[in-house]
């Protein structure tokens, strides 16, 4: 199903609506990620504005039979049936998002582990490789591995990457609560809180990701960050995070919710990124 010019936001903020930069404006939102997308490209001809969307759809499909938890197939799922010390051969986006857990678990001191706690394993148990043309991952023990909010930052950096190698010349990819933006002009949007007030945010060829816990719509399907950590060690229920990358502001926001302030706070900046909320 797909929609022109939505009328609610997919995601963190709601953005005032404007015409493209030297071109069309073309918008489009439909259900993927467990959540609705709304993606935006600007710049050049209806048409190419057009291919370009369908593109980045595509990538956001990519990743969504890689990384899907649960369905069969999926590298995930091949992972946690596969046999302990058994190499299984996984795509690069997924090699690339579980290379990004690792060094998140290490920089959270194992506090951030997308791994849920039906296995008997922990990420540190699942070695990576890329050598050679295809990468593969061996667990050393049971894992159950639900990537989340990351799966989805990725997919969201992905998607606008296809907006880029397209020739649009901005773009928006809004998925659930995980927003990045490109373009010549800063957009601006209203970040909404925990408590239902506003804040003003500016984003210039940047991502911004929240996490609330208490949000009614959160997909189901992903719990693995909170299921092994619960959030309340923190007493924190909503965390928004502004980073250069999709997948490292939804990260972190699990951080800032799962880890102690000190150490979120030191995680944050080495990631170069920023806590708004």
């Amino acid at each position: 199903m797909t929609h022109e010019d939505p009328p609610g936001p997919a995601g963190p903020g709601e953005r005032p609506a404007g015409g493209g930069e030297g071109g069309a404006t073309l918008r489009r939102l439909r259900p993927a990620l467990g959540t609705w997308v709304a993606i935006e490209a600007s710049g050049g001809s209806a048409a190419g504005a057009l291919q370009a969307v369908e593109a980045a759809y595509g990538c956001i499909r990519s990743v969504e039979q890689c990384m899907h938890p649960q369905r069969a197939g999926s590298d995930l799922a091949r992972v946690r049936e596969a046999a302990a010390g058994t190499c299984v051969r996984i795509d690069r986006a997924t090699w690339e998002v579980l290379a990004f857990a690792h060094r998140l678990f290490a920089l959270s001191q194992g506090i951030f582990d997308p791994c849920l706690p039906e296995g008997r394993g922990r990420l540190c148990d699942l070695e990576l490789s890329a050598a050679g043309e295809e990468p593969w991952a061996r667990p050393r023990a049971s894992l159950h591995i639900d990537c989340g909010g990351i799966a989805k930052g990725y997919a969201v950096d992905r998607a606008l990457q296809a907006l880029r190698a397209a020739g649009c010349s901005a773009g928006v990819v809004n998925a659930g609560g995980d927003l990045r933006v490109y373009g010549p002009q800063p957009q601006t949007l209203l970040l909404r809180r925990a408590d239902g007030s506003y804040l003003p945010c500016e984003l210039c060829d940047a991502a911004l990701a929240v996490s609330d816990l208490d949000a009614t719509n959160r997909p189901p399907e992903h719990r693995g960050y909170y299921a092994r950590h619960p959030a309340s060690r923190t007493g924190r229920r909503y965390a928004a995070v502004r980073a250069g990358e999709a997948m490292v502001a939804d990260a972190l926001t699990k951080c800032v919710l799962l880890c102690e302030a000190p150490l979120a706070e030191a995680v944050v900046q080495a990631l170069s990124a920023q806590i708004l909320a």
